[in-house]
């Protein structure tokens, strides 16, 4: 098969397209002919050697990627033929591999993909649905809400514009240039900005002031930095300041925004990290993640979310790593062999 390895960490070109030994899938595994791999943020640091809570270093050399959709094409012993031959989707977990022709995982993590989706968009499900479904768990989302998205172009966000409005409250939707600026519009944001500019703030509480609102409800923070604080300004007393990652302020130095209690105190709002175990207790239940899984999956199915993709060949995952690095894509990044 081919497979994009990583044999030293560093910049995406250390990313190679190659020709490697075909998988075989363990007892209750399977073996699944990829024709989507997900690629998150959070590969890009992976690929630089970067740790966190939530990953661990790579063994050298290795091949990235944590989600795949696609056709299970050999069993493992012990497991379920029921399986061979049908179209799923899977998050691998901690455990790498999705970068390639051909991916092994335990039969356990499979879900088969709704004939209402192309595989592509189930992998846009399967990891940026769950987390925005389990960043909602925190948010109380009525037809009150005036919700402020940063990052509104990207994966998680475009799902949020669409949650929210669908619950009948108002969107403020806000992305970097007027291309993505126009794709948050056109998802329905009920105000679309371009946080590049900045008079932006005044623009929104222009909006609120003739809309007869008092300030945003909540602001789901996935930037940091001076976007966020800006978009927290603009919270009226009792708002929520929902933190679900900070690429504004940069991945290898940058921080969460956040706020002393006598700061929160004198605003009368509140700050809060939403992921990790916070999200999975709140979550609940014996397996949370797959529960946040069934039910994305079941919401994109209906038609009630729409997930946005960008695609790219396999081959071209450096491009894909870097463009997604420099905010040069929109919506969740998927290779395509």
């Amino acid at each position: 098969m081919h497979a994009i390895r990583l044999h030293v960490f560093g910049p995406a070109e250390n990313l190679t397209y190659e020709k490697t030994e075909d998988p075989v899938p363990g007892p209750g595994q399977v073996r699944i002919a990829v024709t989507a791999s997900g690629v998150h943020l959070l590969d890009t640091a992976l690929r630089q050697g970067m740790t966190g809570p939530f990953s661990a270093p790579a063994e050298l050399p290795t091949i990235p990627g944590r989600e795949v959709a696609g056709t299970v094409d050999a069993l493992g012993e012990s497991t379920d033929p029921s399986w061979l031959g049908k179209r799923v989707v899977a998050h691998l977990g901690m455990n790498p591999g999705g970068y390639a022709e051909l991916a092994v995982t335990d039969a356990a993590k499979l879900h088969p993909v709704p004939d209402t989706l192309d595989d592509a968009e189930a992998i846009a499900m399967i990891g940026t649905g769950r987390t925005t479904l389990g960043i909602l768990l925190f948010a109380d989302i009525t037809a009150d809400t005036v919700a402020i998205v940063p990052a509104a172009a990207g994966g998680i966000g475009t799902l949020l514009v669409q949650y929210v409005k669908n619950a009948g409250g108002t969107v403020i939707g806000l992305a970097g240039g007027p291309a993505k600026t126009a794709l948050v519009e056109a998802n329905g944001a009920d105000l679309a900005l371009d946080y590049k500019q900045p008079d932006w703030p005044e623009k929104v509480t222009a909006f609120l002031t003739e809309r007869g609102l008092g300030g945003a409800t909540i602001v789901f923070d996935s930037v940091g930095a001076d976007t966020a604080r800006a978009a927290v300004d603009l919270l009226a007393p009792g708002g929520k300041h929902l933190v679900f990652g900070w690429s504004g302020a940069g991945l290898q130095d940058g921080e969460p925004l956040t706020y002393t209690e006598a700061e929160l105190a004198e605003r009368a709002i509140t700050s809060e990290s939403v992921l990790g175990p916070v999200m999975m207790q709140k979550a609940g239940g014996d397996n949370p993640l797959r529960t946040l899984e069934t039910r994305s999956l079941a919401l994109a199915a209906s038609g009630e979310l729409r997930p946005a993709v960008q695609r790219y060949p396999l081959a071209e995952a450096a491009k894909a790593h870097h463009d997604l690095e420099n905010r040069g894509t929109v919506g969740k990044v998927v290779l395509v062999p």
